[in-house]
């Protein structure tokens, strides 16, 4: 069956197009980020890159950065590098990830390996810290890392975990985890809370400051995911009194596929913190190789095994960017985006009956928009084919991450009226 497209519409859906692609234009002339999107590399085949919020835009600084680092530090300097720098990077990039995207004084963030790894040694921590308590709090509904790490350990010190059921609120379109449930679930023998800032298939922005002082009223430890807001929105761990968080460096701070992951333990936890993949890098004396383990003072006790040096080469890149933006400005350009993703939602998929799985409120959603749609997934090839990418979750979700300093409106314009298309030919409207 052949569908009609815009210009066989009749003339209200053809106005309405060209309204909407006007104001992208408009849009994108008035953005004071603008002229942040030729610092990323371009993809000639793609017309729209709606998946931000699962791996970020390559800078075109990075690529320079890494043949410089592989022909002077690595091929210029080989093992000399480990005293001229390399040693100190997961701290060094710890700390400016945690002054341009945390709201963290130096000395609380290192760059560690996978967000897996790193949330399972904050999460013993937090344990160890509260050993006389016998439960933990997490999301049902969580990214699957989080819940699989929760129960595993649970299973293995024996410990109970009390599973909460995000709230769906079908008029505002908050779906996540509220700071009464938590209230309500937080006991003397709640050891840790364990949850994610945003929630990755929603969007919502959880409670955090309200949930961490719940939390700390009833004498627990919070670990904080951070994956979908770092680089996302303005962050305060600090002044939030968060006791441990973890994040990756690959969506919103594009430090390409794998890039490893940072943790955060606030400045009063250190002295007294354990983590149970100790390895030679988080001694007091590394390079003294002595016969038992000895945990640094400071935040490198948090360090494992040897650092990947070569992956934070594109972070740092990233970083410079972030820095020069300022996170105020990320967040602003952020809601101006999502904003549109919702507006043009409304007038071209709505029709086709899609419906919005994320908060219109911009105050409690994040870097992306999730739409659903019975025919979504038929419609992602279709869409691949045709250069727009966004990012697919089962059972008929389309999550839109526009990525704030790489992505213009017009791009987002024409991401969404291509899913229009798309949806329309699998079948939509019929």
């Amino acid at each position: 069956m052949t569908h009609s497209r815009p210009s066989d519409t009749p003339s209200s859906g053809t106005d309405t197009s060209v309204h909407l692609e006007e104001r992208a234009r408009r849009l994108d002339a008035d953005d004071p980020l603008a002229a942040f999107r030729d610092a990323f590399e371009p993809a000639p085949e793609v017309l729209s890159y709606l998946d931000g919020n699962s791996l970020g835009r390559p800078t075109r600084d990075a690529a320079n950065r890494l043949r410089d680092f592989t022909a002077d530090q690595w091929g210029g300097r080989l093992i000399r590098g480990w005293d001229e720098g390399w040693f100190e990077k997961p701290l060094t990039v710890g700390d400016r990830v945690g002054r341009a995207a945390l709201g963290a004084e130096p000395g609380q963030t290192f760059i560690g390996e996978s967000t897996t790894v790193v949330l399972y040694k904050l999460i013993h921590a937090a344990l160890d810290a509260r050993p006389d308590r016998t439960e933990i709090i997490a999301d049902s509904a969580n990214f699957p890392t989080d819940r699989y790490l929760v129960q595993g350990i649970a299973d293995a010190r024996g410990l109970t975990v009390r599973w909460l059921d995000p709230v769906h609120d079908a008029d505002s379109g908050v779906t996540g985890v509220l700071p009464a449930q938590v209230e309500k679930a937080a006991t003397a023998q709640t050891a840790l809370v364990l949850l994610s800032h945003i929630d990755y298939r929603t969007g919502y922005i959880a409670d955090l400051p309200a949930i961490t002082d719940i939390a700390h009223r009833a004498g627990a430890l919070v670990v904080w995911d951070l994956c979908h807001s770092v680089g996302a929105l303005p962050l305060t761990l600090d002044e939030w009194d968060v006791d441990f968080a973890a994040g990756c460096t690959y969506k919103y701070l594009n430090g390409g596929p794998g890039s490893p992951a940072f943790g955060y333990v606030a400045a009063r936890h250190i002295p007294s913190a354990t983590q149970p993949i100790r390895g030679w890098m988080g001694v007091a004396n590394a390079f003294e190789m002595g016969p038992a383990y000895e945990p640094h003072p400071g935040i490198r006790r948090f360090v494992s095994g040897t650092p990947s040096v070569l992956a934070m080469v594109p972070l740092e890149a990233m970083l410079d960017q972030v820095e020069a933006a300022g996170m105020e400005a990320v967040r602003g350009k952020s809601v101006a985006l999502t904003d549109f993703v919702v507006e043009l939602s409304d007038a071209l998929l709505a029709p086709l009956g899609v419906t919005l799985g994320s908060p219109r409120d911009a105050a409690v959603r994040g870097g992306h928009v999730t739409i659903h749609h019975e025919l979504c997934e038929a419609a992602l090839p279709l869409l691949w084919e045709r250069g727009i990418i966004p990012d697919f979750r089962r059972p008929n979700g389309l999550r839109l991450g526009p990525s704030p300093l790489s992505t213009g409106f017009a791009e987002v314009y024409a991401g969404v009226a291509g899913i229009r298309d798309a949806l329309l030919d699998a079948g939509a409207g019929e």
